[in-house]
């Protein structure tokens, strides 16, 4: 993309040289597939995060083969399967590509019996997740936890999560076929928010309680009201700015703990540790897949040259699962 602005004006299918390595821990990775995330849309739609960054290559989510080595890279060798969240922000190269150059401290063993589309699909929502709910809102076994949008990108990587920890699971979804999806993935309460409050139902499932952890993936009214389901002392953790119209009068009152969630931090702020860490919470995934106990659900694949259609359905909302580009 040279410019902001709708998709089918902007993103465009074109040659570029291949990226050579230019550090001795380089490593070069030939793509196979590339998550397609909201992230993805906003800055097409509104500008990428780094100022003159262009022409920009969008996509922060990859998967691919190691084809080349820096002379001191150690950690992987050509013929290797990574994945990993890195670039696309601007600046740093995204994955809507055929190559990609990074440092090889930003990548990760792909799960054994994952293949690239899934394993594209994974790395930016698994991180949310885990750090919504364990990092931010430290969510336990037998702690309930109202997860919204739970068949969307983040809610189904989160539903499942919070399945494997031992939490009690509580979700909005916005038809019949989403709402058995996510009971298959291991909610325990559903909510069919076009036919009833969310507020009324998390509080009836609870007692009048609240639930203890409200993980915000909309924002907006959703949020707002997500501060009434929250039990006294409870944590509501969102993704997304709550804008400047909130009346806090709800949180003060019950005591909460509000928290923002936004795993690109580490890249825009240049945080080595906190990169580390996303690298562990993306090993331990990797373990959880290995297990069956975490497993993206990829509902539809584009071929790169389509980056424009998958963008646009993103945008027309309610997508369920992951959409992925593919490098064949």
């Amino acid at each position: 993309m040279t410019r902001p602005g709708p998709a089918e004006e902007v993103l465009r299918l074109v040659d570029i040289p291949e990226p050579a390595i230019d550090s001795p821990t380089g490593i070069k990775v030939q793509l196979r597939a590339a998550g397609v995330n909201p992230v993805d849309t906003k800055l097409r739609a509104r500008g990428v995060l780094i100022p003159n960054a262009y022409p920009a290559i969008l996509g922060c989510d990859g998967a691919g083969i190691v084809t080349e080595c820096g002379t001191a890279a150690t950690r992987f060798r050509p013929g290797d399967a990574v994945w990993f969240c890195h670039g696309g922000l601007g600046g740093a190269t995204g994955n809507y590509a055929e190559y990609r150059v990074l440092d090889e401290q930003e990548a990760e063993r792909m799960p054994a019996g994952l293949d690239f589309e899934s394993a594209a699909a994974l790395p930016l929502v698994a991180i949310t997740a885990w750090e919504a709910l364990f990092d931010r809102a430290g969510l336990s076994a037998d702690q309930t936890v109202l997860i919204h949008a739970g068949a969307g990108g983040v809610g189904h990587i989160a539903i499942q999560l919070a399945d494997w920890v031992g939490a009690r699971i509580t979700t909005t979804v916005s038809t019949t076929d989403k709402a058995a999806f996510v009971r298959l993935l291991g909610a325990d309460h559903v909510i069919h928010y076009p036919e009833c409050d969310f507020v009324e139902s998390a509080l009836d499932w609870t007692g009048g309680r609240g639930v203890d952890v409200v993980l915000d993936t909309q924002g907006g009214e959703t949020f707002r009201r997500s501060l009434a389901a929250a039990r006294v002392y409870g944590r509501v953790v969102t993704l997304l700015d709550p804008g400047t119209d909130v009346e806090w009068k709800e949180a003060r009152n019950r005591n909460l703990c509000i928290c923002f969630t936004l795993m690109l931090t580490p890249m825009l702020r240049t945080l080595p540790d906190a990169r580390h860490h996303q690298g562990e919470i993306l090993r331990r995934c990797a373990d959880l897949v290995g297990e069956g106990a975490l497993k993206p659900l990829v509902t539809q694949t584009f071929p790169l040259q389509d980056a424009a259609r998958a963008h646009g359905l993103i945008e027309a909302g309610h997508v369920q699962g992951k959409i992925v580009l593919t490098m064949d």
